[in-house]
């Protein structure tokens, strides 16, 4: 058939068209949807965060640079002050005290807990029979609410007929008045700190022992290497990025806790448990009279110190890559 003839024949109803899109068009129009389906995704993760985080960190700043009493918050006509709240804070004769408190309940907690947790962690990788099992009740006392679990520790502390006291009695050792002497309150509150936080080193860090291959441990154990060995030399190290954003997240999680040193001795006594996170807890809302602006002054540099903290985990974690 001639191309004329071709030309010229009419199209049958089942003929098809193929229509073909160039390659660059695809793309073009690929690029071009794609911000908004970008846009769609994210604007909930946005608006989540400018929500809860963004807009209280504003409103923080705001508290501790303006003068607010109860009256000028619900008129909004506080003062404005700069940072003299800040430097009342820095020179407060309770600062000093309340930055050591919280250095040694931060420290000595993290440290207890992560070493017990990865201890049970090592432990529970040996499949055993019940191992599930008492898995499980370890998890107990994160899940326990934190006002149970304070109540029950100035239960058990109790200087009178407390379990512990009663305890040690047994042995000849003498009452110790846990909750009320100033050289054994700060003692007791990070006892039950620690117990508060084992589950949740124990979970991560038995998760980051599981992704550790059992090939290295039989060759090390082919090899000669003991228990011990095996430990430093493998499950120590293969570990070290699982241990770091384990105590970055305790260590953030311990400076702002409350609720069980207020529940147990309120900061006392004589301040002796007085962190920075209970003292502005106790100035905003533990005495009839909120002084909110200083309050919101030692949450700020509570919030600095954090950064602190995981800015220098960030500066470790990227050494640690390009190494």
């Amino acid at each position: 058939m001639s191309f004329s003839a071709l030309r010229e024949r009419p199209r049958a109803a089942d003929d098809t068209v193929a229509v073909t899109v160039p390659p660059a068009r695809r793309r073009r129009a690929h690029r071009d949807g794609s911000p908004w389906v970008a846009a769609a995704f994210a604007a909930p993760l946005v608006i989540y965060l400018v929500v809860f985080y963004l807009w209280p960190l504003v409103r923080s700043i705001d508290l501790s640079i303006h003068d607010y009493t109860v009256r000028a918050f619900v008129q909004g006509d506080a003062a404005f002050v700069g940072l003299d709240n800040y430097l009342a804070v820095i020179s407060s004769p309770t600062f000093g005290p309340a930055l050591a408190n919280t250095a040694v309940f931060v420290v000595v907690s993290l440290l207890f807990q992560y070493a017990i947790g990865l201890g049970l962690a090592v432990f529970f990788r040996s499949h055993f029979p019940l191992s599930g099992i008492l898995r499980g009740l370890f998890l107990v006392p994160w899940l326990l609410p934190l006002i149970v679990s304070g109540s029950t520790w100035s239960w058990m502390l109790n200087s009178d007929n407390g379990l512990v006291n009663s305890f040690l009695e047994a042995f000849g050792i003498g009452q110790i008045n846990w909750l009320t002497s100033p050289d054994t309150a700060m003692t007791a509150v990070v006892i039950a700190n620690i117990w508060l936080g084992i589950p949740f080193n124990l979970v991560i860090l038995y998760s980051g022992l599981q992704n550790i291959p059992t090939e290295l441990y039989e060759a090390a154990s082919l090899d000669g290497a003991g228990p011990w060995r095996q430990f430093r030399s493998i499950t120590f190290p293969l570990l070290r990025p699982v241990s770091a954003i384990t105590l970055l997240l305790g260590l953030v999680y311990t400076l702002k806790v409350v609720d069980i040193i207020w529940i147990m001795t309120r900061g006392g006594p004589a301040d002796a448990t007085t962190t920075l996170a209970i003292w502005s807890y106790r100035e905003a809302f533990g005495t009839g009279q909120p002084d909110l602006s200083p309050a919101a002054a030692v949450g700020n540099i509570l919030i600095v110190i954090a950064l602190v903290f995981g800015f220098v985990y960030l500066r470790a974690q990227r050494r640690q890559e390009n190494s």
